[in-house]
């Protein structure tokens, strides 16, 4: 398996690291990875994954929810519940950020196509890119819908969208700075780039530490904190205009890191934790498991 290769920080350009957290691919392989440290900014990335061409076969599993849509098991059965109740928000927080009822999106990573769908039947002009044939496969059966490759993302015409959404994408993204570059070309002078990531810095990831679920390894290659986060889209000529809180997000990482804790009682221990870690977020959204970053140009 090639290695890909991480030589300075995305974010603040260091080459200081440090080892942090040795965590296991719960999902997949049951193989260890490490999650390194950027002795500067804090920043996190794992760092002994697989390079873009060799990283498919850690995505070949029915439990890859956003690629195989299974709905075997609790959590998994969790997970369309509330991802039936999110669609609309994500509708609504793409409403309010841009203050369109209707425009351009582009869906970076679309999976398998259900929030690409929600937008198109409010009457948005839809576009996606994924990975998965599969998953573009499923999208197009069950909704209608021509998702691109990724490569397609940097032959799109300059200021083609009104907003470009990343759910749960940016940290799976080998060619991170290219992406981010391509976004600002992409989105019009009023557009709204909005990004939601996994939160390194949260109540459960500190809670559960090697076996937060949120970690994900080898996929997820990078592990972001607001800070970080606000920093690395400054790096590409965005501006942070707001920062806000995925909830349910909470409740299903810390009950899936109970899972893999091989908790007695994990659902009930993951609710309680999850709790804890939605209290925090309605202090300071900055501490939710999961984080909505909405920039602008």
């Amino acid at each position: 398996m090639a290695l890909f290769k991480v030589d300075h920080c995305p974010v603040c350009g260091s080459k200081n690291f440090s080892s942090y957290l040795t965590c296991t691919d719960f999902f997949v392989s049951g193989e260890k990875f490490e999650i390194a440290a950027c002795n500067s900014c804090g920043f996190k990335f794992t760092a002994n994954a697989a390079d873009e061409e060799s990283i498919g076969r850690y995505y070949q599993s029915e439990k890859y929810i956003s690629h195989s849509n299974t709905s075997k098991g609790l959590v998994n059965i969790v997970y369309h519940w509330v991802r039936s109740f999110m669609l609309g928000r994500k509708r609504h927080r793409i409403e309010k950020s841009t203050g369109l009822k209707s425009g351009k999106i582009l869906d970076v990573g679309t999976g398998t196509g259900f929030f690409l769908n929600e937008m198109k039947n409010r009457g948005w002009q839809v576009t996606g890119t994924e990975k998965s044939s599969d998953a573009r496969s499923f999208a197009k059966q069950e909704f209608g819908l021509e998702v691109d490759e990724p490569e397609q993302l940097f032959r799109f015409a300059a200021e083609s969208f009104n907003a470009i959404t990343l759910w749960h994408v940016l940290e799976h993204v080998h060619r991170l700075d290219e992406n981010m570059d391509a976004f600002y070309r992409l989105l019009n002078a009023q557009g709204k780039l909005v990004i939601a990531v996994p939160n390194q810095t949260s109540y459960d990831a500190r809670h559960y530490k090697e076996y937060w679920a949120a970690w994900d390894v080898p996929r997820h290659l990078w592990h972001f904190g607001p800070e970080q986060m606000a920093r690395f889209g400054q790096k590409h000529g965005f501006r942070l205009v707001s920062k806000h809180t995925m909830p349910f997000d909470s409740f299903y990482v810390s009950m899936l890191s109970e899972k893999y804790k091989k908790s007695k009682l994990a659902l009930l221990k993951g609710l309680l934790h999850g709790k804890i870690s939605w209290l925090n977020s309605l202090v300071n959204p900055e501490r939710c498991s999961s984080v909505i970053y909405v920039f602008e140009k």
